[in-house]
């Protein structure tokens, strides 16, 4: 079905959109599945974040009272990591999904640089988002889903940026 759909629509825009949710949805298992399991390997991690990132990751936003992520003032790794590397992990996958299958494009060298960088500026603020938005939910009736809840914002504004950064810039039809 899904073959004869591409056939009927090929390039598309509307059914490029469609396809890259599709693809976004596995990403956002991926994302998901990392989100939760990551922590399990780095919530010893005490070593805290560099000072320009302290700055962006303050634990008097982020935490209410003490917490296991907070050394001598500052967040540590093990609490910035789990979402970093489920962001970035799913998002390098995606970006070889759609380009193989969304946008049948081919990428270039200089366009996988550009998507990394600007990839790299998204995950630090979605990062931050995330745990922004977890510490939020930490006292609330919904703490044990705030990870997953974070994680889905974070694929929300993601797909934002990076529908329109595939679409136009890096896998733009000739």
């Amino acid at each position: 079905m899904f073959k004869k759909l591409d056939e009927k629509f090929g390039n598309n825009g509307i059914w490029q959109f469609v396809k890259f949710n599709l693809v976004s949805l596995s990403i956002t298992a991926v994302q998901l599945l990392l989100a939760n399991l990551l922590p399990l390997i780095f919530d010893n991690v005490q070593t805290t974040l560099p000072a320009f990132l302290q700055g962006i990751f303050n634990p008097d936003v982020l935490f209410e009272g003490e917490s296991k992520y907070v050394v001598d003032g500052a967040v540590t790794w093990g609490y910035v990591l789990p979402f970093f590397l489920s962001n970035f992990i799913a998002n390098v996958y995606g970006y070889f999904v759609n380009m193989k299958t969304t946008f049948k494009g081919k990428g270039t060298k200089r366009g996988l640089i550009g998507y990394f960088a600007v990839l790299t500026a998204l995950i630090l603020f979605t990062t931050w988002l995330q745990g922004y938005i977890t510490a939020m939910l930490a006292n609330t009736s919904l703490a044990g889903a705030s990870r997953t809840i974070a994680a889905f914002a974070a694929g929300v504004v993601q797909v934002a940026v990076l529908f329109p950064l595939e679409k136009y810039v890096l896998f733009k039809e000739k």
